[in-house]
């Protein structure tokens, strides 16, 4: 079966153009020019990705990206003209997975979309079915995270740098091997989606610098967990 995609962009030549290209190579497109039509489709289809125009009518990207975060973890590229690093990192700390500035070449844009799909459908290999780290338990078979028996809810991307890391306690990963292992070779550079994405797991899980399971910051060299 196609994976879809849910394309939202109010320029209308864009988006003829984008769905064009995604059909040429077999993904199933939803189509939506606002940010409240967005959303209307987004729970009427359930769609495997978004590609996400900030500058939206009614709701912008980043308002439907915040929302979509409340109670889904699919993943969300982000489409924009507006490609200053503040917006980037914005859109990333609301928990997009990827971004593409205007203009694109379409060529780079469905390669994203593979790797970002990728990602998402990647499986853990299985060595033990629980990684359990002080009050941390990642549960590899359901894709389940516990912190004081309360349930995480993580991205994909979000859940395989928490399991990359929870491996290898106590050793110091790289940016570079990080970045290679969860996003893929191409993104060896993009070292603030690492930041970011560290970021929103210290949030999500608030383990104290001094207890098992902390994600420490190496400067300059990496990250690594306390075991």
């Amino acid at each position: 079966m196609p994976e879809s995609i849910l394309v939202v962009e109010d320029d209308h030549k864009i988006m003829r153009f984008i769905r064009a290209n995604l059909i040429a190579s077999n993904y199933t497109v939803f189509s939506a020019h606002d940010g409240v039509e967005a959303l209307n489709l987004y729970e009427k289809h359930l769609p495997d990705l978004i590609l996400m125009d900030l500058m939206l009518p009614k709701l912008t990207g980043l308002q439907c990206v915040e929302k979509i975060r409340q109670y889904s973890n699919v993943p969300i590229i982000i489409l924009t003209a507006k490609g200053s690093s503040q917006d980037v990192i914005q859109g990333l700390e609301l928990g997009a997975d990827d971004y593409i500035v205007k203009p694109f070449d379409i060529n780079e844009l469905i390669a994203r979309i593979k790797a970002v799909l990728r990602r998402s459908n990647s499986e853990v290999t299985v060595v033990e079915p629980t990684i359990n780290i002080g009050s941390l338990y990642i549960h590899l078979n359901n894709y389940k995270v516990l912190f004081n028996n309360e349930k995480i809810s993580l991205t994909p991307t979000e859940f395989n740098l928490l399991v990359e890391l929870a491996k290898n306690p106590e050793c110091v990963l790289t940016h570079e091997h990080l970045l290679s292992h969860i996003w893929g070779q191409d993104y060896i550079n993009e070292t603030h989606y690492l930041r970011v994405c560290i970021a929103r797991l210290r949030k999500k899980i608030p383990i104290n610098e001094d207890e098992k399971g902390f994600i420490q910051t190496i400067p300059t060299v990496g990250y690594k967990m306390i075991g």
